[in-house]
């Protein structure tokens, strides 16, 4: 296991042995943001925010990339503390995914940038950026995923809102498919954020959860609701399916949207998935 904690740091965990490795740190001196003397609020700034675990020929390589505005590439095989590649973002990251299939990583960052990195090889895996862009949404992202081919994304963002968009400029064809935005995780006037989405690997389709403590499931191509589950006793802060899509774990815990306060405990739930909740309503 892989982990990024708020201090910066980037830890491996060995399962079998219990032990606990750093691998390295966001030091906070590629802070994209204002500079700041003060060491306080310098260390809130470091945060790890995202991770992701390469593919392929890349396996053992994890990115990551956090709240200092730097993405950094780790061999999860070495102990040097020092990233293989790094990239400076346009802002803190808030959300981050990879494309398996183009060697492909998108990063949510603040000021709704999204970046776009290209995982390549010469003598050692290298990182370049190629191409930068708005978000199609008006607030901040909050998550941002591939779909399962690489074809498009799905980003969500604190107004409760899902944009599916697509990747002509990098010249992944939308074959005709426009991108376009739609409104959820909302009760009547009350708007909540998106915090987490996730596909089904098979289907295409997927789950949004938000801090109004719902999952819903939607088909992005056909833009139909699916389902939505029985509501959690708070905030859904990630969610995962397994590797054939007929399980999802979701992860119930409070995100701090409205500041600190008594809440529910923090729970993961694996919830079998019914064929109905995930599979496209025009799929023969």
């Amino acid at each position: 296991l892989v982990t990024g904690g708020l201090d910066g740091t980037v830890r491996k965990f060995d399962i079998s042995t219990s032990t606990v490795t750093i691998i390295g740190k966001h030091s906070g001196n590629g802070d994209a943001g204002a500079a700041s003397n003060e060491n306080t609020q310098q260390q809130q700034k470091v945060g790890c925010s995202c991770l992701v675990a390469l593919q392929g020929p890349y396996e053992g390589l994890v990115g990551s990339a956090g709240w200092d505005g730097m993405f950094h590439l780790w061999d999860t095989t070495q102990t040097t503390a020092e990233p293989m590649a790094s990239i400076q973002l346009p802002g803190k990251a808030f959300g981050m995914d990879y494309d398996p299939t183009h060697h492909r990583i998108v990063i949510g960052c603040s000021g709704r940038k999204m970046v776009f990195l290209q995982v390549r090889t010469t003598t050692t895996p290298q990182v370049e950026k190629v191409l930068e862009r708005e978000s199609s949404l008006k607030y901040q992202t909050r998550t941002v995923q591939f779909f399962p081919d690489g074809s498009g994304l799905a980003v969500g963002s604190i107004e409760g809102r899902v944009a599916v968009e697509f990747l002509d400029d990098l010249g992944i064809s939308s074959n005709g498919m426009k991108k376009y935005a739609f409104k959820c995780h909302r009760d009547g006037d009350v708007v909540y954020p998106v915090n987490t989405i996730a596909f089904h690997p098979h289907y295409g389709t997927f789950a949004t959860g938000g801090c109004d403590g719902t999952v819903v499931t939607w088909d992005g191509l056909h833009k139909k609701k699916l389902t939505t589950l029985p509501k959690f006793t708070t905030s859904i802060a990630a969610l995962a399916f397994n590797h054939d899509g007929s399980e999802l774990a979701i992860a119930s815990s409070y995100t701090f949207e409205e500041g600190e306060r008594d809440h529910p405990r923090d729970e993961i739930y694996v919830r079998q998935m019914l064929e109905s909740e995930c599979k496209p309503k025009q799929a023969s």
